[in-house]
C-alpha cells in the first residue's frame, strides 16, 4: 500500500508544480487553493508511504514524479520545449525512481 501512497502523492505533487506555473498567470484564490490542497494531500500521502519505506527511496521517487510530471505536463500544458535532450533527461528521471522501486 506504501507504494500506492507514493504514487498518488507524486500525482499531486505534479498537480502542485502546474498550480505553481497557474498561479503566475491567473493570479486567484481558485488556484491558490488548488495549489495549497495539492501540495498537502501529496505530503500526506508521502509521510504515509514512508511508514513503511526508507525515507531515501520514498523522497527520491517521490520527487522523481513530481520533476518528470511537470516537465512533461509543462510541455503538454504551456508549449515547453521538447527537444530529445530534454525527454532524455525526463527518462532518466523515470528510470531512476523505476530502479529504486526494484531494490526496495
Amino acid at each position: 500500500m506504501a507504494w500506492v501512497y507514493l504514487t498518488v502523492a507524486g500525482l499531486f505533487e505534479m498537480t502542485g508544480v502546474t498550480m505553481i506555473n497557474k498561479l503566475h498567470r491567473d493570479k486567484d484564490i481558485k488556484t491558490l487553493l488548488y495549489l495549497m490542497g495539492s501540495f498537502w494531500v501529496s505530503f500526506v500521502l508521502l509521510s504515509m508511504a514512508m511508514e513503511t519505506l526508507p525515507m531515501g527511496t520514498a523522497y527520491a521517487v517521490w520527487t522523481g514524479i513530481g520533476a518528470a510530471g511537470g516537465a512533461v505536463l509543462g510541455m503538454v500544458l504551456y508549449n515547453e520545449p521538447e527537444d530529445t535532450f530534454r525527454i532524455s533527461c525526463i527518462a532518466v528521471v523515470i528510470a531512476a525512481a523505476a530502479g529504486l522501486k526494484l531494490i526496495s
